[in-house]
C-alpha cells in the first residue's frame, strides 16, 4: 500500500476504480467527479493504453482521471495487468488503483436491496456470484494502492474517505448559486436555503426606482442604505459563511441559495448581489447569482 499522504508521480494522474460488485464504485466516482476528475465508466482495459495516449496529448488539458473497471466488461478484464504495466512503463501517467470491497453478507443484502441480479450469477443467487467475483479479483486486489472496505459505511461516510484521499490532487469547491426571486411567484423548488427581505424598505414606492431593478445603482444604494438592512446582511453573511463549510464537509457539491422579495425586482436582487460579490472572494467555492423574476412586469 502507497502512504495516503504520498502524491502520485508523473504529470496526469490515473485512478483505476475496481472492486466487488455492490462495494461503491457509483459512489467513488461521483465524488472524484465532484473533485474535479474526468471520470469514465465500464472501459475496457485494452484501451486503456490508447486512452492514456489521449491524456498525454491534451498537454495538461486532461490532467485528472478516474476510470471504473470491472467484470461488466470481463471479456477484457485479463488485459488490465497488461495495459497498466504499458502505462507504468511507456508513459508520464501516474496511477493508483483504488479497491472497493465489502463483506459477503453486506453484498447480498446490498443486492436484496437493490432488487438487482449480479452480473456473475444472472439467474442464480447473488452469493453465488460474489464468491467467484471474490476468487477473479483477488490478484488484483494484491496490487492495489488503496483499498476500502465499505461494509460499515454509510454513501456520505465513502465520500468523505475519497474527497480525503483525493483532493488535493483536484479542485474541491462547492458550487454556491444566489438566486433572487419573487414570492408573488413562488419560492424556487430546488433552494436549499430561502431568505424572506420583505421586511426591508421597499424601492417600488420611491417613483423613480420602481422601473429599475436591484442591478441599478439607485435601487442597490436605496436597499443598503437602511441601518436595517446592514445589521441583516452582517448577520446573514456570518451565517452562511459557518454553514458553507460545514455543507462542504457533508460532502455536497452544491447549494443553492434563495432570496426574496415581493415581486423578486429590487430588494432580493440587491441583497443577492451583495452576497455574491461577499462570498465570491473565497477560493474555495464557486459562487454564480441569478436572478428569477427581476424582468418581469418591468415597465
Amino acid at each position: 500500500m502507497t502512504d495516503l499522504d504520498q502524491p502520485l508521480p508523473g504529470h496526469a494522474t490515473l485512478i483505476i476504480i475496481t472492486g466487488m460488485s455492490g462495494a461503491g464504485k457509483t459512489i467513488a466516482v461521483q465524488s472524484l467527479e465532484d473533485l474535479g476528475f474526468f471520470c469514465v465508466d465500464n472501459l475496457p482495459p485494452v484501451l486503456i493504453p490508447k486512452f492514456a495516449e489521449l491524456i498525454e496529448q491534451s498537454k495538461g488539458k486532461i490532467a485528472k482521471v478516474a476510470l471504473v473497471i470491472d467484470l461488466r466488461g470481463r471479456e477484457f478484464f485479463t488485459a488490465l495487468s497488461e495495459s497498466l504495466a504499458y502505462i507504468k512503463d511507456e508513459s508520464t501517467i501516474g496511477f493508483e488503483i483504488l479497491f472497493l470491497d465489502a463483506t459477503d453478507s453486506v453484498l447480498v443484502q446490498r443486492y436484496k436491496e437493490s432488487r438487482r441480479h449480479h452480473p456473475l450469477a444472472p439467474k442464480g443467487m447473488p452469493l453465488d456470484g460474489i464468491r467467484l467475483e471474490r476468487q477473479m479479483l483477488q490478484e488484483l486486489k494484491n496490487s492495489a494502492t488503496l483499498c476500502l472496505d465499505t461494509s460499515s459505511m454509510k454513501p456520505v461516510q465513502l465520500k468523505e474517505k475519497i474527497v480525503s484521499r483525493f483532493s488535493h490532487l483536484g479542485k474541491s469547491t462547492l458550487s454556491v448559486n444566489i438566486t433572487s426571486f419573487g414570492f408573488k411567484y413562488g419560492i424556487p423548488i430546488d433552494a436549499d436555503l430561502v431568505f424572506d427581505v420583505r421586511f426591508l424598505p421597499n424601492p417600488h414606492y420611491v417613483d423613480q426606482l420602481r422601473p429599475k431593478t436591484g442591478q441599478d445603482n439607485e435601487v442597490y444604494d436605496y436597499v443598503m442604505k437602511w441601518p436595517e438592512t446592514q445589521a441583516f446582511l452582517t448577520k446573514l453573511l456570518d451565517m452562511l459563511q459557518f454553514l458553507i463549510p460545514q455543507y462542504r464537509k457533508e460532502g455536497k457539491s452544491q447549494i443553492i441559495i434563495g432570496i426574496g422579495c415581493t415581486g423578486g425586482k429590487h430588494r432580493s436582487v440587491a441583497i443577492a448581489e451583495y452576497l455574491g460579490k461577499m462570498l465570491g472572494v473565497s477560493e474555495t467555492e464557486s459562487v454564480a447569482v441569478s436572478h428569477r423574476d427581476s424582468e418581469r412586469d418591468r415597465h
